[in-house]
């Protein structure tokens, strides 16, 4: 079995030194740059492992401020600045001309969230195929866990496309077990927590903490 990858996420400038004292057990970080906000260039410029660049927007649970065009500006500069993955939403205008842009340089992410509930499995297929439609390397898609079996959904969709690089998350309190077994199921990576009290997400889990569960999976 493949080690499964963990990315770390990185929200604010205090996360630094939480996130450079986890750096030997992740496989590299997220800079949110909407959480983050002003500095978010010197976070990315302390990092010793690969990086990847979000700037969510607001409708998918981001935190950016300003306007749309700047948004997608503001997330093009981690390009120049080593970025070595990039996220941008399917949901965002102009999307295939962004990620054509992004793949001249990085790795495309391109991503789905609902914070609200989990969509059908049979909706969820559909917004893969629109992530690579819209040329994505990677695919994502995040849902919420309304119930336990929410999580079952999240992982049979990773099953449905075992050809294409996909992130398949689930999130909330209930949604712990699946981001958790995602990357065990074939699932590209799965997100972490820095350090306790650090989550991105509701669901996730301390980078520390999951490493030992992936190291005692894949001694068995």
């Amino acid at each position: 079995m493949k080690k499964p990858r963990i990315c770390a996420v990185i929200i604010d400038k205090d996360d630094v030194k939480a996130a450079l004292n986890v750096e030997q057990y992740v496989d590299l970080f997220e800079v949110r740059i909407d959480l983050i906000g002003d500095g978010w260039q010197e976070v990315a410029k302390q990092l010793n492992q690969p990086w990847l660049a979000t700037n969510r927007m607001v409708s998918e649970g981001g935190n950016w401020q300003g306007d749309e065009d700047s948004r997608v500006v503001e997330l093009l500069k981690a390009i120049d600045l080593g970025a070595k993955f990039v996220d941008i939403e399917l949901r965002t205008q102009n999307v295939k001309r962004i990620v054509e842009t992004i793949k001249k340089s990085a790795t495309c992410i391109v991503s789905f969230h609902d914070w609200e509930k989990m969509p059908s499995l049979e909706k969820l297929e559909g917004i893969v195929r629109e992530e690579l439609e819209a040329g994505a390397d990677i695919c994502k898609v995040a849902a919420k866990a309304e119930k336990f079996e929410d999580n079952a959904t999240i992982l049979e969709l990773i099953g449905r496309f075992p050809e294409a690089a996909l992130i398949a998350l689930s999130f909330g309190p209930l949604g712990t077990i699946g981001r958790t077994l995602s990357p065990l199921m074939g699932g590209y990576l799965t997100y972490a927590a820095a350090g306790q009290g650090k989550e991105s997400a509701p669901g996730q889990v301390p980078v520390r903490e999951l490493r030992k569960i992936y190291d005692m999976w894949v001694k068995t």
